[in-house]
């Protein structure tokens, strides 16, 4: 790829394992169903993903359900609560807007609790809605896209355990960064998306404990044991396995990440710069930061000229004047457009980090040249 690629919150670059695995499978692409040669060649390639992405968060095989990618199992997991008699949604105010819009077109009463100024969700804000009675389906992510918090996961389940709720964790953000296992998050269901830690895009699943009562949402034939309908893909799934496998290997290096991210933050604060969630637990790869008088759109610009991709924020907001939901659930109103997210993975290295320094700060010094009046106290 030409220039520093640091959106990897958006969409991580394939990893080469799992071109090759994609690659494979396309070359011999045999319907995963049919008994012969072929189709069993191509069902073997499955199971073996299934075995990789399950031994990733530490679940049995037969309890993955590959699916189309995040939006599509979250929605299953939800829809599967609510056909099962969950008719309460609480979600937190900085869920992905695949699990905020589908509780709110629900028809079920929705509760979103708020997160605190370092985006950490309120335990006692969990507690009091499930304390409001009814059935309730719980649905926090494990860590968020725009800014890389960590919600406390392990203390939320045992809430919502002791009221006989349904915990979701969309853990689509975390996986394959820091450790996720669903025994350690005592959670019932849980969401992955491949091409969030160096998979193909197109492909996911939702991984259902023992206590899940899985309904399928898509109809046709008998695939994943009855619960998501149409042939897969097994390509899609081959790359999905093998990058599961790879970013396994390397959960402890990942962890370098944090450094180069909070080098590369010092020198953005040296401007009077602010990052979300800066005094507590964040992925190690994610910096979410604002500039109080340039726009995020604006800062877009000038890094991809100087040959640095990043984002804005959450990449499904990508292109929209929209203000950061993460920033706006932390009651930083004001500085929710003026944000960039930067978020390494496993092909970035130190050096990804300082030009981006670099390059933000030789164009932050050209835009205070030019609006002294906006300079940071």
């Amino acid at each position: 790829m030409t220039g520093i690629y640091l959106d990897y919150n958006a969409s991580g670059l394939v990893r080469p394992e799992a071109v090759a695995a994609a690659t494979e499978a396309l070359a011999d692409n045999g319907n995963p169903s049919a008994v012969h040669a072929a189709g069993r060649r191509q069902r073997a390639r499955i199971e073996s993903a299934r075995a990789e992405v399950a031994a990733l968060v530490g679940a049995d095989p037969q309890s993955i359900i590959f699916s189309s990618g995040g939006t599509e199992s979250n929605s299953q997991a939800m829809n599967s609560a609510i056909k099962s008699g969950f008719d309460r949604l609480i979600i937190s105010a900085t869920e992905h807007p695949c699990v905020a819009e589908a509780a709110a077109m629900s028809g079920c009463q929705v509760v979103v609790v708020p997160v605190d100024g370092q985006g950490v969700v309120s335990l006692d804000a969990i507690e009091a809605a499930l304390e409001a009675g009814g059935k309730a389906w719980v649905s926090i992510h494990h860590a968020n896209n725009e800014s890389g918090v960590i919600q406390p996961i392990a203390g939320i389940a045992a809430l919502v355990r002791a009221h006989g709720g349904w915990l979701h964790v969309d853990a689509v953000q975390s996986a394959g960064k820091i450790p996720t296992r669903m025994d350690d998050l005592g959670c019932d269901t849980l969401t992955l998306s491949a091409h969030k830690l160096g998979g193909p895009q197109g492909v996911g699943c939702l991984v259902a404990g023992p206590r899940a009562t899985v309904h399928k949402t898509l109809f046709g034939s008998g695939q994943e044991r009855g619960l998501r309908a149409g042939t897969e893909n097994g390509p899609g799934l081959s790359g999905f396995g093998a990058a599961a496998k790879a970013a396994k290997s390397e959960l402890d290096a990942g962890m370098d990440h944090s450094a180069w991210r909070d080098a590369a933050a010092e020198r953005l604060k040296g401007h009077g710069c602010v990052v979300a969630g800066d005094g507590t637990a964040r992925l190690p790869n994610t910096l979410f930061v604002a500039t109080p008088g340039w726009s995020s759109m604006a800062q877009l610009m000038a890094l991809d000229l100087g040959g640095v991709m990043v984002s804005g924020g959450s990449a499904c907001s990508s292109g929209k004047a929209k203000p950061s939901i993460a920033m706006v659930a932390m009651g930083l109103d004001e500085l929710a457009t003026s944000t960039i997210r930067v978020s390494g993975g496993w092909g970035t290295t130190e050096a990804d980090w300082v030009r981006f320094a670099d390059v933000w700060e030789e164009a932050f010094l050209k835009h205070r040249a030019r609006h002294p009046e906006v300079e940071p106290a």
